[in-house]
């Protein structure tokens, strides 16, 4: 029974109505008290920040690590969804190694004449490279193994998705005058539109950012000057936020109070993807910073079974131009029948070849259907632009 005095219910449907300034400023107005965090060493612009020498001294003992990544999950859930780990990185040779990869692959993307995209910067602006994680894999295994087999990254990763999660990565690197992002949250809501964000209910809202954990190792040094990324600590706690990033207001409020920290090479950031956030403006003359960006995914996020998609849309095809022009299924019907055979989400996919361009994300097989039945492509049409869709997708 709900008393008079009770709270109002939160709303199950968030609109931007729902995206309210001031209740956002009071939101992240909450300070970061060190004494919350007995493993931290400090906090610094209200973003905790720890010393890996000491986290790594926790690995002999079961309970002390258990309960230093329960720290690292009630921080990044509702505490400032930040944390700065220092010296995350400690075997210098390997991240050298892998920085001597990451330089001759943008070497070869700018002899091919390509300009990697972004989903929040200027296409061209600064270097990219899409699927690090295959790429650095398969051109150097030991490096690879040698950089990924850090402690640090297993913990933090399993601190906040569990085990069985899924690596990712992305290269980043901002030259010389490499403008700043605009403010933003991350995947999966966060690479979606203002009207799509408000077509999920809000317990997705809150589920999206539960379902990946975003990092950054420096793979430079990183002053003030050369830009690193901008924080707004707390914000991940803002119910409404998928919404409100994309508001004047809100990203107003960002630029006059985000903070920023330097970072040292083999420094990492790990953050709640809800988190408003924006990579800084490189203001150095000649510090091109670098970033490998860890996008690690919850095992969660997948279906049970293995469908053909692209195989079942080109048989529904011409099932449903069929059943429309006798007028049997209006064009309600043919999308929840296209929702139930096609894909209708843009990830994973091959960015590469998908570059995020036009838009944060390409285009669906369930679009594609779409399109085609407005146009009244012939079924042949729409089989090639499947084939060329999958191609798009593969690694």
């Amino acid at each position: 029974m709900i008393t008079k005095d009770a709270a109002p219910p939160a709303p199950f449907w968030l609109s931007q109505q729902d995206c309210q300034l001031d209740d956002f400023i009071r939101t992240v107005s909450q300070r970061t008290a060190l004494a919350d965090y007995p493993h931290a060493a400090e906090v610094r612009e209200n973003i905790l920040v720890y010393d890996c020498d000491r986290v790594r001294a926790l690995a002999g003992n079961a309970a002390s690590l258990r309960a230093l990544q329960a720290e690292w999950g009630e921080a990044l859930m509702d505490g400032p969804g930040v944390v700065v780990l220092q010296r995350a990185v400690t075997d210098m040779d390997a991240l050298e190694q892998v920085n001597r990869v990451f330089h001759a692959l943008i070497a070869e993307q700018h002899a091919s004449g390509q300009a990697a995209g972004d989903h929040f910067a200027e296409a061209g602006a600064n270097d990219r490279i899409w699927n690090a994680q295959q790429k650095l894999c398969l051109r150097a295994p030991e490096a690879f193994a040698r950089y990924y087999a850090n402690p640090v990254f297993a913990w933090i990763a399993e601190s906040w998705l569990g085990p069985a999660y899924q690596m990712t990565a992305q290269v980043n690197v901002v030259n010389p005058g490499g403008a700043a992002q605009a403010p933003h949250r991350d995947y999966h809501l966060g690479f979606q539109s203002a009207a799509a964000c408000a077509a999920y209910p809000a317990p997705v809202h809150q589920m999206s950012a539960l379902l990946t954990l975003q990092g950054a190792v420096a793979h430079c040094d990183m002053p003030l000057a050369s830009g690193p990324t901008l924080y707004l600590p707390g914000s991940q706690r803002y119910r409404a936020g998928f919404l409100a990033w994309q508001q004047r207001p809100f990203r107003d409020y960002f630029a006059r109070h985000c903070v920023q920290l330097p970072l040292s090479t083999g420094d990492a950031v790990f953050f709640n993807p809800a988190l408003f956030h924006a990579a800084g403006h490189n203001r150095s003359p000649d510090i091109r910073r670098m970033a490998n960006l860890l996008q690690v995914s919850s095992p969660f996020g997948r279906a049970m079974e293995a469908l053909d998609r692209r195989a079942m849309s080109a048989a529904l095809y011409p099932a449903l131009q069929a059943l429309r022009a006798q007028g049997a299924l209006d064009d309600i019907g043919i999308s929840h029948a296209i929702a139930a055979c096609a894909e209708g989400y843009a990830f994973p996919s091959n960015l590469d070849r998908d570059q995020p361009i036009n838009g944060m994300a390409p285009p669906t097989q369930q679009q594609l259907m779409h399109e085609a039945l407005a146009q009244e492509w012939p079924a042949a049409r729409l089989l090639d632009a499947l084939d060329s869709h999958a191609w798009r997708r593969q690694a």
